[in-house]
């Protein structure tokens, strides 16, 4: 069988479309077609599903890549870094949230070792599901994410865990009394500025349906895409926000912004290591994973 028409077909399956897989080969779409249909006829079985949008992968194209891609993945790790030695330091592409891995998994990788070596690095942010897509398709070597893949091209592990806090300003804290928050009814919480990532405030809405199983009836008020971002303007006073609590624990232990409540059981979100199957064979790969773990021991 031929191994371009292998890759060619692995690329397809990451991609999940003849299109995003043309572009990632330097290919037009009609050769990859082309390409598809020659190893379905020598099969005698379709690979494919085709669809309005992409295409799906039938029972015998799923084995069939879950079997061929980490074979064809250890083919192009030695084409590009041969046998040396020192293939180990080939540069590790990594995908993840931008605040959680600018804040963690890069200094945790670019610290010097106790060998004293560092990976050679490229780190890209994204959303869970960009993420993962990028993955998939071969655009990174590892990601982190806070949703666990589904099906079996992908394999996921624990990293840890994320506590949430609702924090403010001391002066926005005053106005709770002593009883703390109370979702329901004229409340504290709607008198007061809502600092958040996104409109639809997935922080805050995530904290409210866990803490006190109900849906937020606030709007955002200042609204930036980053995390750190929220802090400062929290720690500035401008109202209060749902972050993570390794990233406000500095703030919150100078007394620049405070707890507006305490639940019994705090909110959290797990983080996750995610790699295409085989691929933890490929050195660098698996030393980075190894790494992101130890670190993980002291982020929990």
């Amino acid at each position: 069988m031929d191994l371009a028409l292998l890759r060619t077909f692995v690329t397809v399956h990451r991609a999940g479309s003849f299109t995003r897989a043309a572009a990632l080969l330097g290919l037009s779409q009609p050769a990859v077609t082309s390409q598809i249909r020659i190893l379905e006829r020598q099969l005698g079985r379709p690979l494919f599903l085709r669809q309005a949008r992409g295409v799906t992968p039938t029972t015998i194209g799923d084995e069939l890549a879950h079997k061929a891609a980490p074979h064809l993945d250890a083919l192009v790790e030695i084409t590009e870094t041969g046998l040396d030695e020192d293939s180990s330091s080939r540069t590790l592409h990594l995908a993840g949230p931008l605040e959680f891995t600018s804040e963690r998994a890069v200094p945790a990788l670019t610290a010097p070792a106790r060998n004293g070596r560092v990976f050679a690095l490229r780190a890209s942010f994204g959303t869970a599901e960009e993420t993962l897509e990028g993955l998939a398709a071969g655009w990174h070597d590892l990601a982190i994410s806070t949703v666990r893949p589904r099906g079996a091209l992908l394999s996921a592990t624990p990293l840890c865990d994320e506590e949430h806090v609702l924090v403010a300003a001391p002066r926005w804290a005053e106005r709770f009394g002593t009883d703390g928050v109370h979702p329901a009814g004229v409340s504290a919480p709607e008198r007061i500025p809502v600092i958040e990532v996104h409109d639809s405030l997935p922080l805050v809405s995530r904290y409210w349906a866990s803490v006190f199983d109900s849906r937020p009836v606030i709007a955002g008020t200042v609204v930036v895409p980053d995390l750190r971002a929220v802090l400062a303007c929290t720690v500035a006073g401008a109202g209060m926000a749902v972050l993570p609590r390794y990233l406000c624990a500095a703030a919150l232990e100078r007394g620049e912004i405070t707890a507006l409540h305490e639940p019994a059981v705090p909110p959290l979100r797990t983080y996750f290591l995610v790699v295409r199957n085989g691929t933890l064979a490929l050195p660098h790969v698996a030393r980075a994973h190894e790494a992101l773990q130890q670190a993980a021991a002291d982020w929990c």
